[in-house]
């Protein structure tokens, strides 16, 4: 057996870096102001052990832009560099000097993290730079400067350097290809991007880059409202003011900070479309978070920040293990308990903001069986009196008049007079008229068994029936008047896939109303979900409908009479009672409008005649 060790060709590992290594050219100004911030931040831990002298004031990274030399220069004054670290660092690729300062100084403070990690960083400079100098000075007493200079080959060269004071300087030469990063307007946009909130003054020229605190990293009892509103503002200039947030610190059992804000949410708003940033050490990674937090809390937006997150090699994606597992559900717990808190704390601020946080929750409970027990003390429903309750608390309240059953409508302004035969008996409707409502319901009758969500127009609800004026007396062919007025009405719209009953209603008010079995309801509402191009009236055969006439209505019973004096206009009008119907319950096809309103036409100008003839005679 030969056992060797594999033979690696720089010449071969650069032109890999400068392609395939790093998604995105900016990236590479991201880097070099990142390792010099690492830098400073060593120069720090250093002080603090009193091997070094040094002023916070004084610490700050600067980019200078040269056009008639093509070039861009990052400047910092951290720990600097001697040659034998030039050679460890910097000619031996992947080889990370922050990951061996931790080691060699190691701290227990969060304040004393690292951004570098892999030792990469600086070869992203080739991205974009035919040629790099660096020329550096070692915070040790009596180091001398150090030049090192190469052209992407796997050749170097290094001499003695002539930097008088401690940091590094790095010059890119730019190629031909990316001039476009010696435009200020261009690099200030990358670097407003990618340096925001570095720790430490960022300069191009005389530019300040990083001027806004990075708020997350306060202490939330040191925050006020105004801090926040503004750092919202800061953070999406052109949006208004975010409905309420929730300040993220964790640091156990991983380092955890951020702001998440709950913006006013349009109906239509798309929950693929992220904006949470990702920030590793307030460097900006992505802003993609959506393997960071869960995918219903996607129209949160702000900023997640953790040392601990796990990157690929060029900090540029997210590598999805068991730690980011736990940070998605940590984020989302502490959201759900704040929305708790607001809940029990500050109600009419809560169910003013309802409407907007609502898909958030609910959205949630469908993808999280677990979430359920978390939300349901604040999973509200407003009912068509304007009053916001819980499921169990309608069940507390009504259960003795509709047992297990929740009564609610989807349109409480559409069904208005059906509604007020539920309210005439005292019982409740809650309103559910988003297209999520329905599986949220399904969700909870799992959880709440046997309970069951029945809209009002599901079934012929026994509390809305007057049992007392229902015409039960047969006549001499063994029918009631309830059963004759049926037939009527059934022969008179001549369609077999129309069921018709006859009651008598607890209102006067209402001439009719169309059923339609829940479930049967449920799954055309989901085929129209699924298939949305094809439209409701692809799909309104699904499921039977009954229409309900009401024997107390003085429409209803009128027609009944009209029928030996005119049957023409008996027809129309049962015709019409039936889609008026279907037109406040918005069941009518679009398709059947333009009839309806032709026969409205034609009834109106009928009974204007007959009006008209009558006051002749006279």
């Amino acid at each position: 057996m030969i056992k060797k060790n594999l033979e690696i060709h720089s010449e071969n590992i650069l032109p890999i870096i400068k392609k395939w290594l790093y998604s995105d050219k900016d990236i590479f100004v991201r880097e070099l102001v990142s390792n010099a911030c690492d830098a400073i931040r060593k120069v720090k831990v250093l002080r603090d052990q009193e091997q070094i002298q040094a002023n916070d004031e004084d610490f700050k990274v600067e980019i200078q832009i040269d056009k008639d030399n093509k070039t861009i220069k990052f400047t910092d004054n951290g720990i600097g560099m001697d040659a034998e670290e030039v050679q460890k660092y910097i000619a031996q690729i992947a080889f990370s000097g922050a990951e061996e300062f931790v080691h060699k100084y190691k701290t227990n403070e969060e304040k004393d993290q690292f951004i570098g990690h892999f030792g990469l960083g600086f070869y992203s400079a080739y991205m974009v730079a035919s040629k790099v100098e660096i020329n550096t000075l070692s915070y040790k007493e009596g180091a001398e400067p150090v030049f090192w200079s190469c052209d992407g080959s796997s050749e170097y060269t290094i001499e003695k350097g002539s930097r008088p004071t401690r940091g590094t300087e790095i010059t890119l030469f730019v190629d031909k290809d990316n001039e476009e990063y010696l435009d200020e307007y261009r690099l200030k946009q990358v670097m407003l991007h990618y340096c925001s909130f570095l720790p430490y003054p960022v300069y191009l020229g005389t530019t300040h880059i990083n001027t806004q605190e990075p708020l997350w990293i306060k202490n939330p009892a040191d925050c006020t409202q105004k801090d926040y509103l503004d750092f919202y503002h800061h953070l999406y200039p052109m949006e208004e003011d975010p409905l309420f947030w929730v300040h993220l610190n964790a640091d156990y059992p991983f380092h955890l900070k951020g702001i998440l804000y709950f913006p006013k949410v349009r109906r239509d708003y798309d929950n693929e479309k992220n904006t949470v940033k990702l920030y590793c050490s307030r460097v900006f990674v992505s802003d993609n978070c959506k393997d960071v937090i869960p995918n219903y809390l996607m129209a949160l937006r702000g900023i997640i920040d953790s040392p601990d997150i796990p990157l690929n090699v060029s900090r540029s994606y997210l590598q999805v293990d068991r730690t980011v597992r736990q940070l998605s559900g940590h984020i989302a717990k502490k959201v759900f308990d704040s929305l708790a808190t607001l809940y029990r704390n500050e109600r009419e601020r809560f169910v003013a903001s309802w409407e907007d946080i609502s898909i958030v929750v609910k959205l949630g409970i469908l993808e999280d069986d677990k979430l359920y027990e978390r939300v349901k003390d604040f999973l509200i429903w407003k009912t068509v009196e304007g009053e916001w309750i819980t499921a169990q608390e309608y069940l507390d309240l009504y259960r003795e008049k509709t047992a297990e059953k929740i009564y609610y409508t989807k349109d409480e302004q559409h069904m208005s007079s059906l509604q007020a035969l539920y309210k005439n008996q005292g019982i409740g409707i809650l309103c559910a008229n988003h297209p999520v409502d329905v599986y949220v319901m399904q969700h909870l009758e799992r959880q709440l068994t046997p309970v069951v969500f029945q809209r009002v127009d599901a079934a012929l609800a026994e509390h809305i029936v007057d049992k007392e004026r229902e015409k039960t007396i047969l006549d001499a062919s063994g029918k009631t008047e309830a059963a004759k007025l049926a037939d009527f009405i059934r022969a008179k719209l001549k369609d077999d896939k129309i069921e018709v009953e006859a009651k008598s209603l607890a209102s006067n008010a209402l001439p009719g109303f169309i059923l339609q079995d829940e479930n049967q309801r449920r799954m055309r509402d989901y085929m129209v979900a699924m298939n949305p191009k094809e439209g409701a009236s692809q799909f309104a055969h699904l499921g039977k409908k009954t229409f309900v006439v009401n024997t107390n209505n003085v429409l209803i019973n009128a027609i009944y009479k009209l029928e030996p004096k005119n049957s023409e206009l008996a027809s129309a009008l049962v015709k019409e009672a039936y889609e008026l119907a279907l037109l406040s319950q918005r069941e009518m096809d679009p398709s059947l409008l333009e009839d309806f309103i032709a026969r409205t036409v034609h009834i109106l100008e009928k009974l204007a005649q007959e009006v008209t003839q009558e006051v002749s005679q006279e």
